[in-house]
């Protein structure tokens, strides 16, 4: 069957690009030869006054390039002077296109990304449709890669180079008027009008010479060797530094190309493109990024480890027991989805104040643009504040988002469960307390699963799904169908004590501790942490996080572990900085840090009186290792203890849920980069200085010794 259905409409080739075995279209050399075949024709064709480029895929035009032929060759070695052939015969494709003599528009009926917006940059217009979910830009960059089909040569020539690398180093994708607003389009045009506002730029006398090509032609703002170019390219660089310090060889790949290319003709800057791209592509960064943020992701979303044989479960209603912070973000969320939401707390006054978060939040983004009156209206109209329990019959699903305390969380589970259908499923949002010890209080321990969300909800695109002892398929399968209905990821594992996500993350948090009670500077370790790609350095995360809250765990730990309970530094400082001196984090204004009134912080001096500073300190670089490997070292515990049983799911969940280092692909990929073979040894070696807790698990010195990996185990 034809990639490309070819058609002659008043005067003009209407090239429609429909992949018969995809679901949204992709740049591959099939396609590309068939779209080149097909301009062509159109210029022998001396009735064809100019050719419109658009697709048979609605919602989208090109999603980008085949990522599963780019992940095969950054999964190993490869031919790079074959690769930077076929590379080279995309770009000359794109040129003669681009210098045929006959306007070129592509009309874009949705998304055009990565490879399919450079594409449409080839074109001498650029139309797309005032469409929910259109988007245009380049994405590459959110997958530690750069454009490589001319993005980096056009962009800047089109739109300035300031402009052009706001939007290729942050991989934005932008809706149609701010891709108008900013020129990455020429105009925005209803649904129903696509192809007739081509023909008729087209018949209406449309140029066929781009705007790099004419006479005379000067870049917005000023090339490279201009005062404004200079500052652009010598800002860029000093950002680009403090915001990555290093991590990401894209963001510098990214830079010199456009640097390099500005300075060359079309066709020779392309090739510095080239290099660049590939230089990447060779790289581990990109390959772990990849893997992770495209495919993992990918899988995650569309519930691929979701039993099979349930059928698809629907929620229309979704009561929520608990209207403080997390209910009322998840209220939030389901509600914007178009789900009903019953809105349960202890009173009609708590249950008010939960809504008013979604109001707050609608009228802030109202009074962005980024809704409609009638949305919020609606969104709002669906979400029920109550005190009654009795108004949670008819409920598909319940989230209990109560106090974590197992006393308070039995209580609401009786009085929900009462009034539910047998059908209906019962999740408690906890960071840490067993599901099957929660699951005792439940009538239908079957039905039960644990639903672990992030704060702020709106923001954090992770649950966490925890199967008890009792869960049944059945159950985890509706959890993963109401999981992407609010729009969100599931990953699933098994029950135990603070899970996968909190039982990790708190290593880099507890390490941060280690190395203020062994005397390291507290500017250091904060620094350290912000180098190692982590969102937050741990004191001020700490903080964030809150003290009396890591206090009240640590206790409940101490309750439940008993004799098995082993005391942390991170314990033992919040116990002093709680317990001693009324420092409870951000909150109150005091912790590890103190806060200012008009929102700045400061590392609060009296640390150093608390925890003396060593006179000889540790080199950055290996505290960032020790961070990285002690989130590394207690997920590999975890797969080994069949907690999470996919290491795919553990560096989505890493990434997703606490904002592991992106650059590495997440904490197995990062071990695979590293070698296990090499973990295995660097870890010992910190064992012998620094105790057990970087000890490797067996699981690590068989894979070590068999020469085996996480992602071809």
């Amino acid at each position: 069957m034809a990639i490309l259905e070819y058609r002659v409409e008043d005067g003009c080739a209407i090239v429609t690009w429909d992949q018969a075995d995809r679901s949204m279209n992709v740049v591959n050399a099939a396609a590309l030869e068939a779209l080149d075949a097909a301009v062509v024709r159109a210029v022998a064709d001396a009735d064809v006054k100019g050719i419109v480029l658009t697709s048979g895929k609605k919602g989208s035009f090109v999603a980008g390039a085949d990522l599963a032929e780019l992940e095969k060759l950054g999964a190993g070695p490869f031919d790079a002077a074959d690769l930077a052939k076929r590379t080279g015969e995309v770009l000359a494709q794109l040129r003669r296109m681009e210098t045929c003599g006959k306007p070129v528009v592509a009309a874009l009926n949705g998304l055009a990304l990565g490879g399919g917006y450079e594409i449409a940059l080839a074109c001498h217009r650029r139309i797309v449709v005032d469409a929910r979910g259109a988007k245009v830009g380049l994405p590459e960059a959110t997958m530690g890669l750069m454009p490589g089909a001319g993005g980096t040569v056009r962009l800047p020539r089109l739109i300035g180079i300031a402009n052009a690398l706001g939007v290729i180093l942050e991989g934005k994708q932008l809706a149609p008027d701010e891709a108008l607003k900013k020129g990455l389009v020429d105009e925005v045009v209803p649904e129903g009008e696509l192809l007739a506002a081509a023909k008729r730029w087209i018949l209406g006398g449309g140029s066929a010479v781009q705007p790099w090509d004419q006479k005379g032609a000067k870049v917005p703002g000023g090339g490279i060797d201009s005062t404004g170019g200079l500052q652009t390219l010598m800002g860029s660089v000093a950002m680009v530094h403090a915001n990555t310090f290093g991590n990401y060889p894209h963001a510098k790949a990214i830079l010199s190309a456009v640097y390099e290319g500005m300075r060359l003709p079309v066709e020779r800057a392309a090739r510095v493109e080239t290099r660049y791209f590939l230089s990447l592509l060779a790289g581990p960064v990109a390959k772990a990024m990849l893997r992770t943020l495209f495919f993992g992701m990918q899988n995650a979303s569309k519930g691929t480890r979701r039993p099979k044989d349930v059928p698809p479960f629907e929620v229309r209603k979704l009561g929520i027991l608990g209207a403080g912070l997390m209910g009322a973000g998840v209220a939030f969320v389901a509600a914007k989805a178009g789900v009903d939401v019953v809105l349960l707390d202890r009173d009609e006054a708590g249950a008010e104040k939960g809504r008013q978060y979604a109001v707050d939040r609608l009228q802030r983004d109202l009074a962005k643009g980024r809704t409609t009156q009638e949305k919020v209206d609606a969104t709002l109209a669906r979400i029920r504040p109550t005190a009654s329990y009795d108004d949670l019959a008819g409920c598909d699903v319940v989230v209990e988002a109560v106090f974590e305390n197992r006393e308070v969380k039995a209580a609401v589970t009786k009085r929900a469960e009462a009034v539910l259908t047998e059908r209906a499923i019962f999740g408690s949002n906890t960071s840490g307390l067993p599901i099957t010890g929660l699951a005792e209080a439940s009538v239908r321990p079957a039905n039960f699963v644990g639903m672990h969300f992030f704060s702020p909800v709106e923001r954090m695109q992770l649950v966490e799904v925890i199967r008890g002892r009792e869960t049944s398929d059945e159950t985890l399968a509706k959890t993963y169908d109401f999981v992407r209905r609010i729009g969100k990821t599931a990953i699933v594992v098994n029950d135990a004590r603070s899970f996968y996500t909190s039982r990790v993350f708190g290593t880099y948090i507890t390490e941060g501790a280690e190395l203020l009670r062994s005397g390291v500077a507290p500017a250091l370790i904060e620094n350290a942490g912000r180098i190692s790609g982590m969102p937050m350095p741990p004191l001020a995360l700490s903080d964030e996080v809150g003290l009396d809250l890591m206090r009240h765990a640590g206790e409940q730990a101490k309750i439940d572990l008993g004799e098995r309970f082993e005391p942390s530094a991170m314990g033992d400082a919040v116990e002093l900085l709680v317990g001693r001196l009324g420092r409870h984090g951000r909150k109150n204004g005091k912790g590890f840090y103190d806060y200012r009134p008009d929102g700045g912080k400061s590392l609060w001096p009296g640390l150093g009186e608390h925890f003396p500073v060593g006179a000889a300190q540790p080199d950055a670089r290996e505290i960032v290792q020790r961070y990285l490997l002690a989130q590394c070292l207690e997920t590999a515990r975890c797969i080994e203890e069949g907690v999470v049983t996919s290491p795919e799911d553990c560096d989505v969940g890493a990434i997703l849920g606490w904002g592991f280092a992106a650059y590495t692909g997440g904490p197995c990929s990062y071990m695979d980069t590293l070698g296990i073979a090499r973990v295995v040894e660097i870890c010992d070696g910190l064992a012998a200085r620094l105790g057990k807790r970087f000890a490797p698990p067996a699981l690590l010195r068989d894979m070590a010794r068999d020469g085996r990996t996480f992602y071809a185990s």
